[in-house]
C-alpha cells in the first residue's frame, strides 16, 4: 500500500544545515526550494537578491511549506555568507570549479552548523562567496551538460549532507 503524507512514519528533524541561495529568483525554483528544505530538515533558508517576492506561484510549487520552513530574505549574499562565517558556521558553496572535490568524495570534518550556497540559475555563485567559503563541493555529471538546475542539485547535496550528520 503507497502511504500518504498522513500515515508516513518518518520522524522529525531538524538539521545544523542552513540553506543559502545566491540570487536565485525564479518563483518555481525558490518554491522549490522551499519545499525540500522541509523534507530535509534544514534549520533554515536564506533567500538572497534584490529580486526575491513571495507569490502564487512561488507557493504553488512550494506546497505551502513556505508556512513551516525557517526563512529570511536578504539583500546580500555576501554579507550574510560572512555574517554566517563570522557566526563560525562551515561554507560550503555547491559549485563546480577547477578545485571543487565531488560530493560523494567530501566529508564533514568538523562539527560546526553548515551553511549549503547555492548559485543563480544563470551564473552560480559569485566568485567572491567562493573565495570565503571552506570548501566547494560539486556533483560529477555525465552528460553533455555540465550544470543542473539549482534545485537538483541542492537536493543531491541536502541528501549527502544530511547523511553524513545522521
Amino acid at each position: 500500500m503507497q502511504l500518504t503524507h498522513y500515515n508516513t512514519n518518518f520522524s522529525k528533524r531538524t538539521f545544523p544545515v542552513t540553506v543559502v541561495s545566491d540570487q536565485v529568483s525564479n518563483a518555481p525554483n525558490l518554491g522549490s526550494l522551499f519545499r525540500i528544505s522541509d523534507a530535509f530538515g534544514v534549520e533554515k533558508l536564506i533567500l538572497c537578491g534584490e529580486d526575491i517576492s513571495l507569490g502564487r506561484k512561488l507557493s504553488k510549487t512550494s506546497r505551502s511549506t513556505e508556512k513551516f520552513v525557517n526563512y529570511e530574505i536578504c539583500k546580500s549574499t555576501l554579507e550574510t555568507v560572512i555574517d554566517l562565517k563570522n557566526s563560525n558556521y562551515q561554507i560550503l558553496s555547491l559549485e563546480i570549479t577547477t578545485n571543487s572535490t565531488p560530493i560523494h568524495d567530501f566529508k564533514l570534518q568538523n562539527k560546526k552548523p553548515i551553511a549549503l550556497v547555492v548559485g543563480d540559475e544563470n551564473f552560480g555563485i559569485s566568485d567572491a562567496i567562493l573565495k570565503i567559503s571552506d570548501a566547494i563541493i560539486h556533483i560529477d555529471m555525465f552528460g553533455n551538460n555540465s550544470s543542473m538546475n539549482v534545485v537538483q542539485a541542492t537536493n543531491i547535496a541536502l541528501y549527502e549532507i544530511t547523511k553524513q550528520l545522521m
